[in-house]
């Protein structure tokens, strides 16, 4: 058995207010387990995504999360549950006024190979990104997520705990 509290895991630096991953601390084999607190603006991913093998379920405990599919928009709201299968194109946001709250499961561990799409001004589309991680070029020692365009290295967003500089939802 293991037991953690939510508060007592680190943040991640992601696109979300609070982000927590669970996953290692409750020592899941099987599964990834994420915990989310959205503020409005915020997203729950870097960019419009999918996953080769692993399907992902979002638990929306409080607040509504808008996902952009290819189907077009769903909301998702509090006490209900959004399952996107492998290979299926998705990104979830805090369209809203009031703060989200989510847990996501995702199964197996094992992502596979990911796409991860963004818009690139230097392309002019949307492209497969990756994400770099890099320390702050400021006094604060802190880290910097960034993505790059895989087409032609431009920098398409970045990300310091607590900011979405670079991000237009």
């Amino acid at each position: 058995m293991e037991k953690v509290a939510i508060d007592d895991v680190e943040n991640s630096l992601q696109p979300a207010a609070v982000m927590r991953h669970l996953t290692e601390p409750l020592g899941l084999a099987d599964f990834a387990m994420n915990y989310y607190e959205l503020e409005p603006g915020d997203s729950f991913a870097f960019a419009y995504h999918r996953h080769e093998v692993q399907e992902e379920v979002f638990y929306v405990q409080s607040g509504t999360a808008t996902f952009q599919t290819e189907a077009g928009e769903i909301e998702v709201s509090s006490g209900e549950i959004v399952r996107f299968a492998p290979g299926e194109f998705q990104r979830g946001w805090n369209r809203g006024d009031e703060q989200v709250i989510a847990l996501a499961f995702g199964a197996p561990l094992k992502y596979g190979e990911q796409v991860k799409l963004r818009e690139c001004p230097t392309c002019g589309e949307a492209t497969d990104n990756e994400i770099e991680r890099r320390s702050a070029a400021d006094a604060s020692g802190g880290e910097v997520a960034v993505t790059i365009c895989k087409n032609c290295g431009t920098e398409t967003g970045k990300w310091t705990k607590g900011s979405m500089s670079g991000e237009v939802p």
